[in-house]
């Protein structure tokens, strides 16, 4: 039996970042401001979103986690991170597809 069978997966066959997760990660204002700057698709190290969002870099470490867990964000060598690649979104739409839910990153500070 495929362990995976269960698991929705997105055009790229990879599979879909867990709901719950991802809807907690998201609901904290300094992580999305922080998952706003990676659209961009430039890595980011975590001083820079830690002001970003506008906390410590202590809290930027976590907050950074969350996002990281839910499956949002890669994490580079040298604290650095990024948007996972297949979420990135087109140049000029501030629109992100999780595959089952459209975040709009335009819509808050």
């Amino acid at each position: 039996m495929n362990p995976d069978a269960g698991t929705p997966k997105n055009v790229a066959g990879r599979p879909l970042p867990n709901l719950q997760q991802s809807l907690r990660a998201i609901s904290q204002l300094s992580r999305w401001k922080m998952l706003k700057e990676l659209t961009c698709g430039e890595v980011r190290t975590i001083a820079e979103l830690a002001a970003v969002g506008g906390c410590s870099y202590e809290n930027g470490i976590k907050h950074l986690q969350v996002l990281h867990r839910a499956g949002l964000l890669e994490r580079g060598r040298g604290g650095v991170y990024q948007l996972v690649r297949q979420y990135l979104p087109t140049p000029g739409q501030p629109v992100v597809d999780f595959g089952h839910c459209l975040l709009r990153l335009d819509a808050a500070g």
